[in-house]
């Protein structure tokens, strides 16, 4: 039985990761800006002791801290950074505002690194110490292929290099890092022309995860365990 601290739980993803780790029967700390207002989270926490629900706003520093205090003396097995934003539809070239491109590079590239260092001494309790980062194959500059959407490519990319930096400075503590693609899913974000559904993408990310150690730390993947190039 494992510990898994996922961020951005209220919808979505994030809420199917918490259902199945429920139902593999780890414990789970599920935070996202306001639990009490996801009616999901709170049915799942009234019929289930595993399930721990606390407020966590990934875009305030204050916040992040705040968080990093009240998880202090557990031990955090496996951290899925899952929260994250999507930005404005139309940021194509001529349209992009700096503002906006502030605000969501903040969200995707700059609070997942300040979290991990907000909250690196519960992993470093934790016996799996597997830390995992919900990217995008948008982030990929190999893949991209049809331009546009600057805010969120840069940021997902962004994203990958940072991660690709702690999984090397990491690894001498034992760490397993690494960045996740979840596919197009039919969420709020990915809209309803999406390939697969959450089950099907969670149920993947979950067999990679589970599969993560030294030999493949760092590893860019999508939610089927292939490798997607950076």
């Amino acid at each position: 039985m494992a510990t898994v601290l996922i961020t951005g739980t209220n919808r979505g993803l994030g809420l199917e990761f918490v259902q199945q780790y429920l139902q593999r029967g780890d414990q789970v700390i599920a935070t996202c800006r306001d639990p009490g207002n996801s009616p999901a989270l709170q049915d799942l926490a009234a019929s289930n002791d595993a399930l721990r629900l606390l407020p966590l706003d990934v875009s305030n520093e204050q916040s992040m801290a705040e968080f990093a205090e009240a998880i202090s003396g557990d031990a955090i097995d496996v951290f899925i950074n899952n929260a994250g934003v999507y930005g404005p539809r139309d940021a194509s070239f001529g349209n992009v505002s700096a503002a906006e491109w502030e605000q969501v590079l903040k969200v995707n590239s700059i609070s997942p690194l300040i979290l991990t260092q907000h909250i690196i001494g519960s992993l470093r309790k934790g016996s799996d110490k597997k830390l995992v980062y919900i990217t995008s194959k948008m982030g990929s500059i190999d893949d991209n292929r049809g331009g546009g959407s600057y805010i969120y490519r840069s940021s997902k990319t962004a994203l990958n290099s940072a991660v690709k930096s702690l999984s090397v400075d990491l690894a001498d503590e034992g760490f397993s890092v690494a960045l996740l693609h979840p596919g197009w899913v039919r969420t709020d974000m990915g809209g309803p022309n999406g390939l697969i559904d959450p089950p099907e993408s969670v149920g993947g990310m979950i067999a990679v995860i589970d599969n993560l150690g030294a030999a493949n730390t760092g590893q860019f993947f999508n939610y089927d365990g292939s490798i997607i190039p950076w």
